[in-house]
């Protein structure tokens, strides 16, 4: 316990870190989709103009793939490349257990990525230069390499929050197969379909030719949105298999992760209904203005779906193993003992602005036990959050932290670090001024704060699936 690690922590201003590292997320993971669902459709498309039942679709891939390698390829690359980067800076230590756990599956699946990049990059060099065998096996293998790298990544996401016959001894694979890893990946594969669908309404009206043609087309692309139809079954089998306080959450425990549950169902809802009965059933003309709209709509639903994702696994990053403050449940213990920040090696970086060594220990104990979730003035800050709260109601309610807001991990301090953590937000909310008097610590409220951390525990109360 003795090595429990401590990493240098950057300051994202009044951005929670969480929103940080959403927000390059949320882009990325819309971009990916988006690419995996093109490769698919691309293969449908060419496979009907070697049948010949669509005179236009040879030119339409051409066009489709210059676009997708474009925007996917480069974009996603540079914010693939920034999800390592800020990920380390934010969640070192569970990027660090993920790669440990699953480092030759990650390595598998960045092989498929890499087959990904060079069949597509291939085909746009030479993809108008081989015949229709070659053509064929080159969309082939990129469509298959995209959604494999679909699949394995997959498996080690979902794992974050269903970690099932893992958390018992079962290996590597019992974490990798775990129970949303089916939902999840069918789920996914279904909405890389319809943004590849949506995607492809847009660029058909680009396209040089007249409308009855682009028609003809748009009623092509328009069946990769039918699995849609699908997804409201999906979302029952994903709450289904998910820990059950993680569901309540969702479906009404707290109204954030409600809210965006909505926002995610009602405008997959609008797009779904929009593509299946208008262009597959009523075989209606989307013009571009329109396939954009519902293409922007469905990257607002994306990113519901991925904060609802992240939502779902508080208070931990995996669940059971490592507190969402990169701590885990044994370490908590220990910390209980000795003090959040005893083995803390780095300094504040404005400590000076601290008039007493006391507020110097509260910013310490934010900075390893809060910050990964809030701000002290910004997004989630905790000034505002506890303003109306008194002294006493401060202390009872972060030494029972886990009783008091059940998404959050138990406090992982003592006695004085609460008392610390209470006077610095004290101090915070009466502006930060210059000059402060030192509050010396009353043993008697230290034993109170003492036995409300003693009555919480150390343990978080939740229901293991």
């Amino acid at each position: 316990m003795d090595g429990i690690p401590y990493y240098p922590v950057n300051d994202f201003g009044p951005l929670m870190k969480g929103m940080v590292i959403g927000g390059v997320g949320i882009l990325h993971v819309f971009l990916a989709q988006f690419a995996i669902g093109g490769g698919l459709l691309l293969l449908y498309f060419e496979r009907l103009a070697q049948q010949g039942k669509e005179r236009d679709a040879r030119a339409f891939v051409d066009g489709y793939f210059q676009i997708l390698v474009l925007i996917s390829f480069v974009v996603g690359a540079l914010t693939g490349v920034a999800m390592w980067f800020t990920t380390i800076q934010v969640g070192a230590r569970t990027i660090g257990l993920m790669i440990d756990q699953f480092h030759w599956l990650w390595a598998t699946e960045w092989i498929a990525f890499s087959v990904e990049v060079a069949a597509g990059y291939a085909f746009v060099r030479v993809g108008r230069q081989l015949d229709d065998r070659g053509r064929i096996r080159l969309l082939a293998l990129y469509a298959t390499a995209s959604w494999f790298s679909l699949f394995w990544i997959n498996g080690i996401l979902s794992w974050q929050l269903t970690p099932g016959r893992y958390l018992d001894g079962g290996g590597v694979w019992a974490g990798f197969f775990n129970p949303s890893f089916w939902p999840s990946l069918i789920f996914r594969t279904a909405v890389a379909m319809a943004l590849a669908a949506l995607a492809a309404c847009v660029v058909i009206n680009t396209l040089a030719m007249d409308r009855e043609r682009r028609a003809a087309l748009i009623r092509r692309a328009s069946r990769f949105a039918l699995p849609m139809a699908l997804m409201p079954l999906l979302a029952l089998w994903y709450l289904a298999v998910i820990p059950e306080d993680s569901r309540s959450w969702l479906l009404g425990g707290s109204m954030a992760m409600t809210m965006f549950v909505g926002i995610a169902a009602g405008a997959s809802l609008l797009i779904g209904a929009y593509a299946i009965v208008g262009l597959v059933v009523k075989r209606l003309y989307i013009s571009g203005a329109t396939a954009t709209l519902l293409l922007a709509l469905a990257f607002g639903a994306t990113a519901a779906g991925e904060f609802v994702r992240e939502g779902a696994r508080k208070p931990y990053t995996v669940r059971g193993v490592l507190y969402s403050n990169s701590l885990t449940p044994a370490e908590v213990a220990h910390l209980r003992q000795t003090g959040a920040t005893a083995t803390d090696p780095y300094p504040l970086r404005d400590e000076s602005r601290y008039p007493s060594p006391q507020l110097v220990h509260g910013a310490k104990v934010m900075r390893a036990l809060c910050d990964a979730c809030h701000t002290m003035h910004g997004a989630n800050g905790l000034v505002e959050l506890t303003r109306t709260w008194t002294d006493d109601q401060l202390r009872q309610n972060v030494a029972k932290l886990q009783r008091t807001k059940s998404f959050m991990p138990p406090f992982a301090g003592n006695a004085a670090d609460v008392e610390a953590l209470v006077q610095l937000l004290r101090w915070e909310r009466d502006g930060g001024p210059a000059v402060w008097r030192a509050q010396a610590p009353d043993q008697a409220t230290l034993d109170q704060i003492a036995r409300w951390l003693d009555e919480a525990g150390t343990t978080q109360v939740e229901v293991r699936r």
